[in-house]
């Protein structure tokens, strides 16, 4: 019989894609409030259990039966989470933590938590950031509560509660549900539309991609791997020489499409975000199970592939279809309230 996992935030960019890998080996209850459930390009196989449900509002019978939990479910980025400070708090923390504490009570067997890179925050260019070294400056408040939670996960006390953390360098690659407000896929996006790309820094910050394949490569890596791999670990989530500067991302773009012109608009001067991580625990404690795939070469020929089969547009790039916070501002007072739940 297959194990049992609840999938939060499965109808999302990540989980979209996630929870089709699962079915392969696992039963997936996927939970979603459906904030942007109709934002997808293609049909993508559902879970098992469909349950649409704001993470929020989750209690102890949600998990009856479960073996694992993979936890995705938050306001996804920085602009998401300056939003509403308090509905971050709120939703990103509380609600996480509440999801902790059922778990643990419920004796689930693994707790997968998605967190991010984000709580490096300003750092020294010269150095690789390492998880447990290297010290924390969350900027934002997105950043901020992906730490919180993060900390407290590790301090249950509890033997037979397995828990890890993966932090994600900024995903790439094809979904669904894609979004088009994260570098690459904005930068190769744009290119394919506008001829163009937008850079709104000088193109001199740090920024570790991942393609989103590989982020559920890692994830699948921490569900199978043994207890004292994983168990209160945090994982940085990337390649070998997976950082680049945002005009090398830039640079990587206009190979595929040569036509197209870079210009740097100037709105963000300073970037504060910027930072280079270090993949050597992922890559060496966990690289038995985790065996990553895809390059920034190989995810563009994926992505501009998609973009033909879909008949992608400029107002499939700027629209709310793939910009979370434009489908967020678009859904309040008509079908959200100003708690971001569902009228």
């Amino acid at each position: 019989m297959k194990k049992k996992i609840l999938l939060t935030g499965n109808l999302g960019y990540i989980g979209s894609v996630l929870n089709e890998i699962l079915l392969k080996d696992y039963y997936v209850i996927g939970i979603d409030s459906g904030l942007y459930e109709d934002d997808y390009f293609y049909d993508c196989p559902k879970p098992n259990v469909q349950i649409k449900k704001d993470i929020r509002d989750l209690t102890e019978s949600d998990l009856d039966e479960i073996n694992y939990v993979v936890h995705l479910a938050s306001l996804s980025n920085d602009p998401l989470g300056e939003f509403d400070k308090n509905l971050t708090e709120e939703i990103n923390f509380k609600a996480s933590k509440n999801l902790i504490d059922l778990s643990s009570k419920k004796k689930i067997e693994r707790f997968i938590y998605v967190s991010s890179q984000s709580m490096y925050g300003i750092s020294d260019e010269t150095t690789e950031l390492r998880e447990d070294e290297s010290e924390k400056k969350p900027v934002t408040q997105y950043a901020k509560t992906k730490w919180e939670v993060e900390k407290y996960l590790f301090s249950i006390k509890n033997e037979n509660f397995i828990t890890a953390a993966l932090r994600p360098s900024t995903v790439f690659g094809v979904s669904p549900r894609l979004r088009c407000d994260i570098v690459f896929n904005n930068f190769l996006a744009c290119a394919y539309t506008t001829n163009k790309i937008e850079i709104k820094s000088d193109g001199s910050p740090w920024r570790p991609v991942v393609h989103i394949k590989d982020v559920c490569s890692s994830i699948l890596a921490c569900l199978v791997a043994p207890k004292e791999i994983v168990d209160k670990k945090a994982f940085n989530v990337g390649i070998e020489n997976g950082n680049y500067q945002v005009r090398d991302i830039a640079r990587a773009v206009e190979k595929k499409i040569p036509e197209c012109e870079v210009i740097f608009t100037g709105e963000h001067l300073v970037d504060p975000r910027s930072y280079k991580v270090s993949f050597d625990r992922i890559l060496n404690e966990l690289g038995k199970y985790y065996k990553p795939e895809w390059n920034l070469d190989k995810g563009a020929d994926e992505m501009i592939e998609f973009f033909k089969r879909v008949n992608f547009t400029e107002k499939d790039f700027r629209g709310k279809k793939t910009n979370r916070i434009i489908s967020l501002k678009e859904q309040i007072n008509k079908s959200l309230d100003e708690k971001l739940k569902i009228i």
